[in-house]
């Protein structure tokens, strides 16, 4: 755009999307990477981190949050909760951030939907806008076992809806440079 010899040029920020995750025989984290790339393909930046090399510092930093954990008596593994614990001090920090949770159990049954809404119910506390899906899984991508490819589908699908949650309610985030 140009104003009397002054060029303004508009730079769109992409959106920062966190995958953290506790991963045990290596499901949840085959999840945590198929939910990257769907973000990566929507024009994220995407971090991927383990919740034990992970603080609460890191969770402000990001547009949207996504938490994956196996199932562990019908809930999330005590790290991940242990993280979420941790976050209390920054309650209201994250008002107006995308959230999302992922899982996956040895069995059908096994706990996925509460160990999503485990999570689920904790973003919710701090603030964090949450997005169902209206077909498929609907709290958020589930795993019986390994990822077979319907789990795949989802997983990808679920990161380009993640991004273009953060993206529609961060899209107000322009610089504006003189050059």
């Amino acid at each position: 755009i140009k104003i009397r010899n002054i060029y303004l040029v508009e730079i769109l920020i992409m959106s920062t999307v966190l995958i953290v995750y506790y991963n045990r025989s290596g499901n949840t984290e085959s999840m945590a990477r198929l939910i990257a790339e769907g973000a990566r393909e929507a024009g994220a930046e995407v971090c991927l981190k383990l919740v034990q090399d992970t603080s609460p510092e890191d969770l402000k930093d990001a547009d949207a949050v996504v938490l994956g954990s196996p199932v562990f008596y019908g809930q999330p593994s005590a790290k991940l909760l242990a993280l979420l614990e941790d976050t209390v001090r920054f309650h209201g920090d994250f008002d107006g951030k995308v959230g999302g949770a992922f899982s996956s159990a040895a069995n059908i049954g096994g706990g996925n939907e509460t160990t999503i809404l485990a999570l689920l119910q904790a973003l919710m506390v701090h603030g964090f806008v949450i997005q169902g899906n209206p077909v498929g899984d609907h709290y958020g991508p589930v795993s019986i076992a390994s990822p077979d490819r319907r789990v795949e589908q989802q997983c990808r699908h679920y990161g380009r809806r993640i991004v273009a949650l953060a993206d529609k309610l961060h899209s107000t985030r322009k610089k504006s440079c003189c050059s």
